[in-house]
């Protein structure tokens, strides 16, 4: 376990939680910021990327585990992204569906927020957030973000305008 929460725990992601994790990623509606699900082996990619991450910064999107049922409900977690000519400490996080409007994105985005600045020592944390999608960046706003600026992000043959959220160590909410 990396982090707890009131009502979750986080730990690293394995293949053994690969359909748990196909429960996000290959759902049209979760997705939609994403430009759509994923296939089997997009989502392999996206495990894969994880645990590599892990290795590598010691941090990367983790599991989010309900403690009431034991199931992995979503994920969240710390990531180095590119924004514009940067790299950036960025606090990422998607559920399944039907745990949506229950609190949990922010209890778990807080977490890691709090995590970053503790336990990494970061100066700050962001959350690159797709312009259409307003229920992640409404998590932002209570993990006490605010947009610092726009970029427009590449993917899936898409132009996507993006926000970035930031917070700064001392200044969350």
């Amino acid at each position: 376990m990396i982090l707890e929460t009131e009502r979750l725990y986080l730990r690293k992601m394995g293949q053994d939680d690969f359909e748990a994790l196909c429960k996000i990623l290959q759902d049209e509606e979760t997705m939609y910021a994403y430009e759509g699900a994923f296939n089997d082996r997009e989502a392999q990619e996206w495990l894969d990327r994880q645990i590599f991450r892990y290795r590598k910064w010691g941090f990367g999107l983790w599991a989010v585990i309900l403690k009431e049922t034991d199931e992995m409900i979503g994920q969240c977690g710390l990531t180095m992204q590119p924004w514009k000519e940067e790299e950036v400490l960025e606090v990422g996080y998607l559920f399944q569906r039907r745990y949506w409007h229950r609190g949990y994105a922010t209890e778990a985005a807080r977490a890691c927020k709090q995590y970053a600045f503790e336990t990494l020592g970061a100066e700050e944390v962001c959350s690159i957030i797709r312009d259409t999608n307003t229920a992640s960046q409404k998590v932002a706003v209570r993990n006490g973000m605010v947009v610092t600026d726009s970029w427009i992000k590449h993917y899936r043959g898409v132009d996507m305008p993006h926000y970035r959220y930031v917070v700064r160590k001392g200044k969350s909410l």
